[in-house]
């Protein structure tokens, strides 16, 4: 069979001003389309991901060409259309003398059937659009509500098995997950939760004994951490993981990279190391002592939190990232 190329141009004429109806479809992620269901921005916003109603179907579109002078955007597809070759779009605003004319048109390469479908699609997705500029105006709260709202402020949500997370962001396929320190908790992510939330879902989990998460009845091993991980992975429907560990969940994060490669999208570490390895046995042993001397004597963390803040927060750290740094030392149990 051979690959045909079909054209599709759908045009409407409205009474508005052209700059009236180009602020209200410039913004290349904004789910001003009836037919989106949800939309997430990638890569700064040149790349959308959306999914529309009555469909699972995961769709990517990159942003090619833009122009607010010419009121003039172009994009091709990445992703979501079964037998594709080429698809590419524009998307147009003309000024006329009493009116202006909105042009959206497209360039498809596949093989026949499936090019015909294709093209059919197109006009049908375009038409709908074009029909729903008439009511539409610039602002997001005039979009039609997607079924599934992007939201970048974190919620709390305990899942089965009693891990706590704080979640931000739509459903998707990628799932960036934080995990704390040896003295943090969920909390130590809120502003990392809120910078992440537009580009993919993000979590902050608290781990075992941790927090709101169960600490359970025998001594933790690496191996439980590693399966709270897949447990919060299936439990956000994810296909892959970025994850991104700080000091005890750096090394969390690499003993999961290092046991469930084929998961991971992505691996961040900051403050960690590969674990006491390398250590001598004295070493490894003043470590230990080091760390239970204070418990042994019948101390809580919450009375050598402040020693503990002192220690590693920076000189210049805000008075609230202390705050937050204390209230989880303070917050975490002997037993832990």
């Amino acid at each position: 069979m051979t690959v045909t190329r079909r054209a599709v141009n759908i045009s409407r004429r409205f009474i508005r001003n052209a700059d009236e109806l180009w602020a209200v479809v410039r913004d290349f992620c904004a789910p001003w389309h009836p037919a989106v269901a949800t939309m997430i921005a990638e890569h700064h916003g040149h790349i959308r991901r959306f999914t529309v109603i009555g469909e699972d179907t995961v769709y990517r579109e990159r942003l090619t060409y833009f122009s607010d002078t010419d009121r003039t955007m172009t994009y091709t597809h990445l992703e979501g259309i079964a037998g594709l070759e080429h698809y590419s779009a524009t998307l147009s605003i003309k000024q006329t003398a009493d009116a202006c004319e909105v042009l959206w048109s497209a360039d498809i390469l596949a093989e026949e059937p499936r090019a015909t479908q294709i093209a059919e699609g197109t006009a049908h997705i375009f038409g709908l659009g074009l029909d729903s500029l008439a009511s539409l105006k610039a602002g997001v709260n005039n979009y039609p509500a997607p079924s599934r709202s992007i939201t970048s402020e974190p919620f709390s949500h305990p899942i089965t098995g009693g891990i706590a997370l704080t979640c931000a962001g739509a459903p998707s396929e990628y799932l960036c997950l934080f995990l704390h320190g040896i003295g943090g908790n969920r909390s130590n992510w809120q502003e990392q939760l809120r910078c992440t939330a537009p580009f993919m879902q993000a979590a902050a989990m608290d781990l075992r004994g941790y927090g709101g998460s169960a600490r359970g009845s025998n001594q933790t091993t690496i191996d439980d951490y590693c399966n709270d991980i897949l447990q919060v992975m299936k439990f956000f429907g994810a296909s892959r993981l970025v994850l991104c560990g700080m000091s005890l969940g750096s090394w969390i994060a690499t003993s999961f990279a290092m046991r469930y490669p084929e998961q991971l999208a992505g691996l961040v570490l900051t403050g960690g190391c590969t674990g006491m390895s390398e250590a001598s046995p004295a070493e490894r042993e003043n470590f230990l002592e080091s760390r239970q001397a204070p418990l042994d004597q019948g101390k809580s963390p919450r009375d050598f939190a402040d020693a503990v803040v002192n220690l590693i927060a920076s000189p210049n750290a805000p008075e609230l990232v202390r705050k937050t740094l204390f209230n989880a030392m303070a917050a975490l149990p002997a037993t832990t």
